[in-house]
């Protein structure tokens, strides 16, 4: 299920765009977001660059925003996903009450 995407917001400012691909997964900061002054890293493992990250897995801070046992089963009654699609509940359940100040918010195609 390539093509699905979702802007990552730090403290409630657009700051990346992570995406689904045909080979996995790609994160990449946006570029107003770096023209910043002193732009603050989403996480420890995905500094502030230009260049895309990408990776065959998610990423494993975007999987540690995600909820886990009877919580994650509601979530994904709730929103109709399959329990392993990590992505997909990414974008439907991490837009609102995560623990930090990470969020995501899908973008529709």
């Amino acid at each position: 299920m390539s093509g699905r995407r979702g802007i990552v917001l730090l403290d409630n400012r657009d700051c990346g765009l992570i995406e689904e691909t045909e080979t996995g997964y790609r994160f990449q900061y946006l570029k107003e977001f770096l023209a910043r002054a002193e732009p603050s890293a989403i996480s420890l493992t995905l500094p502030c660059r230009a260049e895309a990250y990408e990776a065959e897995r998610l990423f494993p801070f975007f999987s540690g925003l995600l909820a886990e046992g009877t919580l994650r089963e509601i979530q994904c009654r709730t929103h109709q996903i399959d329990e392993d699609d990590d992505f997909g509940l990414l974008l439907e359940a991490a837009g609102g009450d995560v623990i930090g100040a990470v969020t995501v918010r899908r973008l529709d195609p």
